[in-house]
C-alpha cells in the first residue's frame, strides 16, 4: 500500500507573504519617515537660508545625499513638494475662514479668508518666493484654482450687492489679490513691513481696491481679526 508523502511547505511568494509583507511595510514606513524628515528639515533650512543646498538638507535630516535625491530628484522638486504642502494648508485655511464667519456678508467672508490665508502663507513666505522660480506663477495659480474659484464667486456677490464698486471683473480682481499678497510677502521678506501688520494690510488694501471705503474696510478687517484671535 502506497503512502502519500506529506506536501512540503510552499516556499514561493504566497508562503513568504507574511514575512515579506512585514519587511515591505517596515521599509515603506522608514522611507515615509525619511521623506517627512527631509521635508521638515528643508522647510527649516530654506526658511533660514533660501540658498541652502541639498547637501545641507541631507546633513540636517541625518541622511546621505543619495537618500534625499531618492525622494526628490532635484532641488526644484523638493521646493515643489513643499509648495504642495503649503497649498494644502492655504486651501484648508480659506475654507475654514468661510465656515467660521459664514458667507452671508461677502465682504466679511473675504476679509476673514484673507486674514486666515495670510497666517498660513506667512509661514511659507520665503518658500513661496523660491517656488515662483521653481514652479512659476501659472503653476501656483493652477494649484490654488479651488480657492480662486470660490473667491471669484464671493467677489461677484459683493459686486451684485453693491458692496464693491469697481469696473474690474471678479477674475481680474483675483489677480489683483494675488499681486497684493505676493507683494506684501516680499515687503516682509525685505524687512519693509512687519509681518503682524501685513495680514491686515493685505485684506484692507484688497477691499479698498475693490471699492470699499477705507474707513469701512479698516473697521471690518480689525473686527474680523480681533475675533479670529479670541
Amino acid at each position: 500500500m502506497s503512502r502519500t508523502k506529506p506536501t512540503p511547505p510552499h516556499t514561493g511568494a504566497a508562503g513568504a507573504g507574511p514575512a515579506t509583507g512585514g519587511a515591505a511595510s517596515a521599509a515603506t514606513a522608514r522611507a515615509d519617515a525619511n521623506r517627512r524628515r527631509i521635508l521638515d528639515v528643508a522647510h527649516t533650512e530654506l526658511t533660514r537660508d533660501p540658498d541652502a543646498s541639498m547637501d545641507q538638507i541631507a546633513r540636517g535630516a541625518g541622511v546621505v545625499r543619495r537618500t534625499v535625491y531618492g525622494h526628490f530628484p532635484s532641488r526644484d522638486a523638493l521646493v515643489t513638494a513643499l509648495l504642495d504642502e503649503a497649498v494644502e494648508a492655504v486651501l484648508a485655511a480659506h475654507s475654514a475662514a468661510y465656515a467660521d464667519v459664514g458667507t452671508e456678508d461677502p465682504t466679511r467672508a473675504i476679509a476673514a479668508a484673507m486674514l486666515g490665508v495670510w497666517r498660513v502663507t506667512d509661514r511659507y513666505r520665503l518658500l513661496l518666493s523660491l517656488a515662483q522660480r521653481a514652479v512659476t506663477m501659472d503653476g501656483i495659480r493652477e494649484r490654488l484654482a479651488p480657492m480662486n474659484e470660490a473667491g471669484v464667486a464671493m467677489i461677484q456677490r459683493a459686486l451684485d450687492e453693491g458692496r464693491f464698486t469697481t469696473a474690474v471683473p471678479p477674475r481680474a480682481l483675483v489677480y489683483v489679490l494675488e499681486s497684493i499678497v505676493f507683494g506684501l510677502m516680499e515687503a516682509v521678506n525685505d524687512g519693509i513691513l512687519d509681518t503682524q501688520e501685513a495680514g491686515r494690510a493685505a485684506a484692507t488694501t484688497f477691499l479698498t481696491a475693490a471699492g470699499l471705503p477705507l474707513p469701512e474696510a479698516t473697521a471690518l478687517v480689525n473686527e474680523v481679526a480681533a475675533k479670529q484671535t479670541d
